[in-house]
């Protein structure tokens, strides 16, 4: 299983107020707000942690499967580009990748390399966008699968047979998603591909 998280710097940029201490009290741990302080980059911080987050509750509700909101819940512990999510009883592995454009990060329960494919998008607005990216997907894994979700509205590939983990995310001007580690190596060969 596999969660991703992808953040538009120019977006964020544009339309975020990150640095009111509302918002920080309300998302981020006084450990993950120290770490935005002392980088050397607070606002690539805020995101990357965000991202972190984020793509562990993706993963944490593929396991787990419930909705509901608790970005304090979710601690991170970051290091170079990777990291960890605590949730509970629950954690997980993040390999991040930050570019001049946006800061991608990929959860995992064992260790791995990141194997998200990641779009600049054609298209505008939200759900040309959406729409864009599922197409992408398909056109990775072929006429066999469709990408459907389940009761709690987790997305995932089946082909009447198997299902696959799959995560998308898309965030202004790009988009990203990664399969299941097992597809990704058994049958297609998907990876970073920034087009």
């Amino acid at each position: 299983m596999v969660g991703n998280d992808l953040v538009d710097l120019n977006e964020a940029l544009r339309t975020s107020n990150w640095q009111r201490d509302r918002f920080l009290n309300k998302i981020f741990t006084l450990t993950e707000q120290q770490y935005i302080k002392d980088g050397n980059d607070p606002f690539r911080m805020v995101w990357r942690l965000w991202s972190m987050k984020e793509a562990a509750y993706k993963l944490y509700t593929q396991i787990y499967p419930c909705r509901f909101y608790h970005p304090l819940g979710f601690e991170c512990e970051a290091t170079n580009h990777s990291g960890a999510v605590k949730f509970n009883n629950f954690q997980c592995y993040i390999e991040t990748t930050e570019t001049p454009n946006y800061i991608l990060s990929e959860a995992r329960l064992n260790r791995q390399n990141l194997g998200s494919t990641i779009i600049k998008f054609g298209s505008t607005g939200q759900k040309q966008r959406s729409s864009e990216l599922k197409q992408r997907l398909l056109s990775c894994v072929g006429d066999s699968y469709q990408l459907t979700k389940n009761k709690m509205g987790v997305p995932m590939l089946t082909n009447g047979e198997k299902l696959l983990s799959v995560s998308l995310t898309h965030h202004g001007s790009y988009g990203a998603f990664v399969i299941d580690h097992w597809f990704r190596n058994g049958n297609v060969s998907i990876g970073n591909e920034a087009v």
